[in-house]
């Protein structure tokens, strides 16, 4: 009897291991994304049973739609898959730039889903997209994206102690190749958007493979990036401290008031780094940046503590005074005493860049040109760049890979 039994279970078990193991190999006949050899993408997905799907992502024509506060904003464009006879769907692009793109499949009435055939995928907020690179040569920006065979820096997920904000925080930190057996480096504070944490940089914007491959080809010199988290009513990315498993916002965090803000807790992350890292502590070897949100931290602290930051870089900036909203940033500036104070003191120290970046598209494109405006009024110097498309990942990781290339030098 026990053998019967016995001779039932194992069959039931090989059942399901057969049924498995189907499973599995009908995921691994169905690839996705493929790279083609002439620069375009295939995108694959079986489901026989399914009666529509769509492939959206960054490669794709923008759509514009309006967000209440915000204006006009782009999203991804989308493109509809074809259903073979095998039960398999598929699309392929045109030919496409090197580049780092990220996409998501939306099958029948479910959006905004990770490609099953794709283990590779970055977090945005609340949502995953599945991603991939496209590279033609050596040095193009897919191949700048992508991990190479180049000495490797190494990624820290470092806790500090803030005084200022009465907490313990956590920030992720960028050695690179051979820091122990180097001198002292400089240091770039590399600062997030909103709705990120310590982690996007490192994960969206592709900061460590940016900076292994131009410090291996002498593009840009050794030098350690600072991450921090810039929401100052948390110690840390979602589900990575106290307060648990969140829902993340595109403002932060978990409701709760911060007592202060980025910029005036800056220079406890400053006093950490500087206590327990091989770095130059002057301003020549300092330098501060960041996107959207973080480059009004950037524009913020730089302002703060005019002698600190001889670097200075506001990728898509977000701009904002408090007061009237329905006024111009321009307006606000005219109107603002103590801000122009503090522009006044920074430029008298005479930092070596004052580095400004957007899309001819972005939403925040009418605040930093009204920054510019101001600027070019009172003769204070700085560069400016202009690149296609919007507010985007693409445009960030290009102002990394432009700025770290300008400092230190």
């Amino acid at each position: 009897m026990k053998k019967a039994i016995l001779t039932v279970t194992l069959g039931a078990l090989c059942s399901i291991g057969i049924q498995a193991q189907e499973k599995l190999f009908q995921q691994v006949n169905v690839q996705s994304p493929v790279v083609n050899a002439d620069g375009t993408v295939t995108f694959n997905f079986y489901g026989p049973k399914n009666v529509k799907v769509e492939v959206t992502g960054d490669f794709l024509p923008a759509t514009k739609t309006e967000m209440p506060g915000f204006g006009s904003v782009e999203q991804p464009g989308v493109a509809q898959l074809t259903k073979g006879e095998n039960g398999v769907w598929s699309y392929t692009t045109p030919k496409l730039a090197p580049e780092l793109y990220s996409y998501t499949f939306n099958i029948d009435s479910m959006t905004g889903l990770r490609d099953p055939a794709n283990v590779y995928q970055n977090r945005d907020i609340t949502s995953y997209s599945s991603l991939f690179i496209v590279s033609s040569k050596k040095g193009d920006k897919g191949d700048l994206y992508r991990v190479n065979e180049v000495p490797h820096g190494d990624l820290a997920k470092v806790w500090y102690d803030s005084p200022t904000l009465k907490m313990k925080r956590r920030m992720t930190i960028y050695t690179p190749a051979g820091y122990d057996k180097g001198k002292d480096y400089p240091v770039m504070y590399l600062l997030h958007g909103a709705g990120g944490d310590e982690n996007a940089w490192s994960e969206l914007g592709r900061a460590a493979q940016i900076m292994d491959n131009l410090i291996a080809t002498g593009k840009a010199r050794p030098m350690i990036v600072v991450m921090p988290n810039g929401n100052t009513d948390c110690q840390a990315a979602p589900g990575e401290w106290s307060r648990g498993m969140y829902q993340p916002s595109f403002m932060g965090s978990v409701n709760q008031k911060a007592i202060a803000t980025m910029d005036e807790s800056f220079m406890d992350i400053v006093k950490y780094v500087e206590s327990h890292y091989k770095v130059v502590k002057d301003k020549k070897h300092r330098a501060i940046c960041g996107l959207s949100m973080g480059g009004g931290h950037s524009f913020a602290t730089s302002k703060r503590y005019p002698d600190t930051f001889n670097y200075i870089g506001l990728f898509s900036a977000g701009l904002h005074i408090s007061g009237d909203r329905n006024k111009s940033f321009y307006d606000s500036l005219q109107e603002n005493q103590d801000i122009q104070t503090q522009l006044a003191r920074l430029f008298a120290q005479k930092p070596a860049l004052y580095w400004i970046a957007i899309g001819k598209t972005d939403f925040l494109y009418q605040q930093n040109a009204d920054l510019r405006r101001y600027l070019d009024e009172k003769g204070y110097p700085y560069e400016y760049v202009e690149t296609n498309g919007g507010h985007i990942w693409r445009n960030w990781r290009i102002y990394l890979t432009q700025f770290a290339q300008k400092i230190f030098k």
